[in-house]
């Protein structure tokens, strides 16, 4: 019974989460000129989408060694070859079902016996972590460099309509989920040993908390760091590139790159496959909204960025699913 309620849920939470993705990428593509569409695209300079490319797959290593990185202090001996795959798949499954690849990735680490399974999960969540800080960096670091030009837009275009649908007042809001959490967390404490499903919940709470002070036990912080700033950068520079690449947009800067790139990341936060329809939706609003440039070349602009992300992305997962299915017991 627990399984089909479980099964039922999975299916209404993707099945909503496909029907939004509709419905942004409606809302990206309605009235689009077709035409002007595919005369960019064919004006489309190719060598720096080759470029992007590059940088993209950069990017996927960096973030490997990271992970790998914070993955020693909780299971020694965790290899590169076996991060890289985990990753890779991971990101694969994310592309269709949000979210769900970070499961995935964390039982492709574990392995059969699912042993550390929690302690990999807190791993993920502190990347996550560190993810939200890096965006929160590149926007303050965007709005340092062009207040003028960024400030008015992000909070004009992107927080007020965010905010301004929300009936109930984000403070209390935010201030009910905290008690509410803290109550959770003191009735699973309280209750460990004598209910077993508090056990279990306290069990796993304490696999996740390891997980994500893993951080604290690495051996070389400041070269975590580093690919933390790693990432990030290849993150912009691929904006950059594809900036460059498209006809009318190669006037941007860099700092103008920084801040698309900051943009594009909201995207994710929204639980739509892969992000499509939102990233389109809010790239084509800054660059018509902040630059005048039309819709359809922003659309264009994110199409090459988010689609040319998603091949590679896609190819990377199969081959790394193909490569731990051949191996024995697929370790």
């Amino acid at each position: 019974m627990h399984q089909m309620a479980s099964k039922t849920g999975n299916i209404i939470k993707y099945s909503l989460s496909f029907l939004l993705a509709g419905v942004l990428v409606w809302f990206a593509f309605r009235g689009m000129d077709w035409e002007a569409f595919l005369e960019g695209l064919k004006l489309t300079r190719w060598l720096h989408i080759g470029l992007f490319f590059v940088a993209a797959l950069l990017a996927l290593v960096f973030r490997m060694l990271r992970w790998r990185a914070m993955l020693t202090p909780v299971i020694p001996g965790v290899t590169h070859k076996k991060t890289w795959d985990a990753a890779n798949i991971g990101n694969l499954i994310n592309v269709v079902l949000p979210g769900a690849g970070e499961f995935v990735r964390c039982g492709v680490v574990a392995g059969k016996g699912g042993a550390g399974y929690e302690k990999i999960l807190g791993t993920i969540v502190m990347e996550r972590i560190w993810d939200f800080l890096a965006v929160g960096v590149l926007f303050a670091l965007s709005l340092v460099l062009k207040w003028d030009t960024f400030g008015t837009f992000f909070f004009d275009q992107i927080v007020a309509p965010m905010t301004g649908r929300l009936q109930l007042n984000i403070g209390y809001l935010l201030l009910l989920l905290v008690l509410l959490l803290a109550l959770g967390l003191w009735l699973v404490y309280r209750f460990r040993d004598r209910s077993r499903f508090c056990g279990r919940i306290a069990s796993g709470l304490k696999g996740l908390a390891q997980g994500l002070t893993s951080f604290l036990r690495m051996e070389r912080k400041p070269l975590f760091l580093v690919y933390t700033a790693l990432i990030w950068l290849m993150y912009v520079l691929m904006s950059f590139l594809v900036l460059k690449a498209v006809p009318g947009l190669d006037a941007l800067s860099f700092t103008d790159a920084l801040f698309l790139s900051a943009v594009g990341n909201i995207a994710s936060v929204v639980p739509v496959p892969g992000g499509i329809g939102a990233f389109h939706y809010l790239l084509a609003l800054s660059l018509s909204s902040l630059y005048a440039f039309s819709w359809e070349t922003g659309i264009l602009f994110a199409t090459l960025s988010h689609e040319g992300h998603a091949l590679l992305v896609i190819v990377l997962g199969l081959i790394s699913y193909a490569a731990t299915a051949a191996r024995p017991g697929g370790k």
